[in-house]
């Protein structure tokens, strides 16, 4: 697969090959919205707590006698219904976590890049630095590639040259920057653009790549 390579400035400098397997597969939408419920999951704390009926403050003695009130009877001042009482099927803590096989997980992320490569939505670079931190650098670069709404900045590594890139869109409520080891498919179908620098594609070429699969399926 060929496609066309931009330097930082926004100018076309030559085309780039990219492995079919990883961008030019047909989209497995079911396996990528496991994924995404599997993330939405594993995000959760679980640290929600409730008190029941025995574990809130009040008296156990029976309210007034069983018949000759008139009234509803009543057992407990903290019953569920009355108020100060406890909460009946509250929840507890619990664990949320999801899993699923990384094999899974590959092709979602590979689906998804895939999708976005189909809908020109992704935007390969030759490199990506700034001298400095400096938001107006960030915004300088989205405006040459044209690059408008919700986007994502994919480094290869935490390098200080990278820190300087990702400290540069820090300001930036639109632009993330994550690293291409930690590319998951939330991220990837929630923004508008996906800026690829090859030091990047390198990385996910290397985790996601036919070898990468061949490699986890030797060690089955």
């Amino acid at each position: 697969m060929q496609t066309t390579l931009y330097n930082q400035a926004g100018e076309q400098i030559g085309s780039l090959e990219l492995s079919e397997y990883i961008f030019g597969v047909t989209p497995n939408v079911p396996v990528m919205h496991q994924y995404v419920v599997m993330q939405h999951a594993n995000a959760r704390l679980g640290t929600h707590n409730t008190r029941g009926r025995g574990e809130v403050r009040g008296a156990t003695r029976k309210l007034y006698r069983q018949k000759g009130t008139g009234r509803a009877r009543q057992g407990s001042l903290r019953a569920p219904h009355r108020k100060g009482g406890g909460v009946a099927h509250g929840p507890h803590p619990r664990s949320y976590r999801l899993q699923m096989p990384k094999k899974m997980r590959r092709l979602a992320v590979r689906s998804a890049l895939s999708a976005k490569y189909a809908a020109a939505q992704i935007r390969f670079v030759d490199a990506l630095s700034f001298e400095q931190p400096r938001t107006k650098d960030a915004v300088a670069f989205l405006q040459a590639h044209g690059l408008a709404g919700k986007t994502l900045i994919v480094v290869d590594s935490k390098s200080p040259q990278n820190l300087v890139v990702q400290r540069s869109a820090n300001n930036l409520p639109h632009v993330k920057t994550i690293l291409a080891s930690y590319l998951n498919v939330r991220d990837l179908l929630q923004y508008d653009n996906i800026v690829l620098p090859q030091a990047a594609i390198a990385v996910i070429e290397g985790i996601l790549g036919e070898n990468a699969d061949a490699a986890a399926r030797e060690e089955e």
